[in-house]
């Protein structure tokens, strides 16, 4: 059996999802990965066979997507010669984690994908999303379209969504309290990060940066660039979480029972939709509209969250369920 992964390279999750998926996949068959997008930061083990410019967002420094270098970023040209390119007949199932070149050339040669993503759970209405923008739900929902989905949220909320896939280098750490917190908000400038947390000099923060490339200190504040290894035993000794809006880090951070505060990007659909499901689930919310985060920061950092979230290890049912019910000639 030939199969191909396909996975988003923007941001971190859809790669440290694919770090526990790819696998499991690979014990069915050949597996070909293909990856698209430029602002990961975790690497993957296995070879890449197809590295695509893709079609991506750029992280700015004031909370929210930089527009000006997105669009420059586009190759609307290349995108759709990288569509026809992918040999995507060859393969018995493809799985696609919200990566739109080869679910749209899936869309277009008439050749089916199956979505395997946090995104695919926004399909079902029972997902609690914010009074809505109504093109932002369209984008998400055709950004990387699927003959069929299984999803990734915080909880089940429909027959076709999963508890997070937590990788093993998470489950297998032993979490403790040191006292410092782990920050880790990409779409702000570190300048920005330094001046707000300064003023709670009693706590030792430690800041992962898009924005550096060497580590320094200023006070109580370090600041240093993302790595995989760094960023996981950070997690694991941290009191709490200060994270953005995404899905894969809160869920690990929930599942270590870390405190956790979000501070979702502003006009980011996807995580805005993140922030109200965690805030129904009594997680605080820093919203890009409050004037002032100090007060929310330090009521967070001075009181303790009692929360009880269970994201049993499904991954290997899952894979094994896709694998002998999509894979060509099951898939009708």
């Amino acid at each position: 059996m030939k199969i191909l992964y396909a996975i988003q390279g923007t941001g971190n999750g859809h790669v440290s999802r694919a770090r526990e998926l790819v696998p499991l996949f690979q014990q069915y068959g050949d597996l070909d990965i293909l990856l698209s997008g430029t602002q990961a930061d975790v690497t993957l083990d296995q070879e890449i066979k197809y590295k695509l410019h893709g079609f991506s967002f750029v992280f700015g420094k004031k909370g929210g997507v930089d527009h000006y270098a997105t669009f420059k970023l586009m190759n609307l040209r290349r995108l759709y010669q990288d569509m026809y390119r992918i040999p995507i007949e060859q393969y018995d199932l493809i799985i696609n984690d919200f990566e739109p070149v080869t679910a749209w050339a899936c869309k277009l040669k008439g050749v089916k994908c199956i979505g395997l993503s946090h995104q695919s759970a926004f399909i079902s209405n029972k997902v609690p999303k914010p009074k809505s923008v109504d093109w932002a739900e369209l984008i998400l929902k055709y950004y990387a379209p699927a003959t069929k989905h299984f999803g990734f949220h915080f909880k089940k909320y429909d027959d076709f969504i999963y508890t997070p896939v937590i990788r093993s280098e998470i489950r297998g750490l032993n979490p403790i309290n040191q006292g410092y917190y782990t920050v880790y908000l990409p779409a702000l400038a570190d300048e920005y990060l330094i001046k707000l947390l300064s003023q709670i000099p009693e706590i030792q923060w430690q800041v992962f940066s898009k924005h550096s490339n060497t580590s320094y200190s200023v006070g109580n504040i370090n600041i240093q660039p993302i790595t995989n290894t760094n960023y996981i035993k950070s997690l694991e000794g941290c009191a709490g979480l200060l994270s953005g809006g995404g899905f894969e880090g809160p869920s690990e951070a929930l599942f270590l029972k870390k405190k956790l505060l979000v501070a979702p990007m502003r006009y980011q659909y996807e995580q805005q939709c993140n922030a109200y499901a965690l805030k129904e689930l009594g997680i605080p919310v820093l919203w890009a509209s409050d004037k002032n985060w100090l007060p929310t920061i330090k009521m967070w950092v001075n009181n303790s969250q009692n929360y009880n979230f269970d994201f049993p290890d499904e991954s290997a049912a899952i894979v094994e369920h896709i694998v002998k019910t999509y894979a060509k000639p099951n898939f009708k």
